[in-house]
């Protein structure tokens, strides 16, 4: 047994008693009681300070907040992050993300290093195999970003599909008699889609003391769709200038069924050129196969 595979066995043996541990420690009831600050501050935050009483316990994560969010603003993209994350429909902030980010960096550090522990065990080890816990980590980290980039193309892809029968609801309610902002809260309390989601926080911002035009801007640049933009551009500019709200919708509508349109033919003309990949390196050369081979075959018999 080499020193390697003494190391190895060393290391699944300690992560093993280490982790029984930590379980042990995490059931284990709290005897120290809560300190005299912490039992205050609930009845004193409104009395003493305006901002609030800190209890003293709270201070190490309240530093270790401010550190975490002062490395994020030197890292930069944190507003680009945020937009992301809002296009998503991820409830999260930037900072929580790249939280989420870094621990699947570490699950992949892990990972190479178990991938390590078990060829040094198994006597397979390389000296390329100690580039396994990086390489995996920044998978890891890739993967986290490119399942955001996955939620955000899949979420803008449900909401182009929606927007053409949502505007054409809106505009059925319009035509009925109801105004804007009843026609945009049936449609949110009908409908079950993503688009109908965003429309029920519009109008509750609404409601709430914020102006529905401004409320639907920023809705539409929230989503970072551009049919959504601009049809909210032209119901932003028709409730301005007094236009009749339910032929603009209509059309709206009509744009954006043609857009879905001419969408899916461009992805119709892509899947065909994919589908000639199979067709040419699978089924052409095995039908050239099968009318060789046997030729081939008679030659070397000395058949024919």
């Amino acid at each position: 047994m080499t020193v390697w595979t003494q190391l190895a066995y060393a290391v699944v043996l300690g992560g093993g008693i280490a982790a029984g541990l930590l379980l042990v420690a995490t059931r284990v009831p709290r005897w120290a009681a809560p300190s005299l600050a912490r039992r205050l501050a609930p009845y004193l935050r409104d009395v003493t300070d305006p901002r609030g009483v800190t209890p003293v316990a709270a201070l190490p994560a309240i530093a270790w907040r401010r550190r975490r969010d002062a490395l994020l603003a030197r890292l930069g993209g944190a507003e680009a992050l945020g937009v992301r994350l809002r296009q998503a429909g991820w409830s999260i902030d930037a900072v929580s993300f790249r939280g989420r980010q870094v621990a699947w960096a570490a699950a992949g550090v892990a990972i190479g290093a178990a991938a390590i522990i078990a060829l040094t065990v198994t006597g397979r080890m390389t000296p390329f195999a100690g580039i396994l816990p990086v390489v995996a980590g920044a998978l890891c980290a890739v993967l986290c970003d490119a399942h955001l980039a996955a939620a955000v193309a899949r979420r803008q892809r449900r909401m182009h599909e929606e927007l053409p029968t949502v505007l054409e609801f809106v505009a059925l309610c319009l035509a009925a008699g109801e105004s804007l902002r009843d026609a945009l809260r049936r449609v949110g309390e009908v409908g079950s889609g993503v688009l109908t989601d965003e429309l029920r926080r519009a109008v509750l911002a609404s409601d709430t003391g914020s102006n529905l035009a401004e409320a639907l801007q920023e809705m539409a640049d929230g989503v970072g769709l551009p049919t959504l933009s601009r049809a909210t551009d032209h119901i932003v500019a028709a409730l301005e200038r007094g236009a009749p709200l339910a032929q603009v919708l209509h059309d709206q509508a009509a744009d954006a069924r043609e857009d879905a349109k001419r969408t899916l033919i461009e992805q119709a003309g892509r899947k065909e050129i994919l589908m000639l990949l199979p067709l040419v390196f699978l089924v052409l050369p095995l039908s050239v196969l099968f009318a060789v081979f046997p030729g081939v075959v008679m030659l070397r018999l000395g058949i024919g």
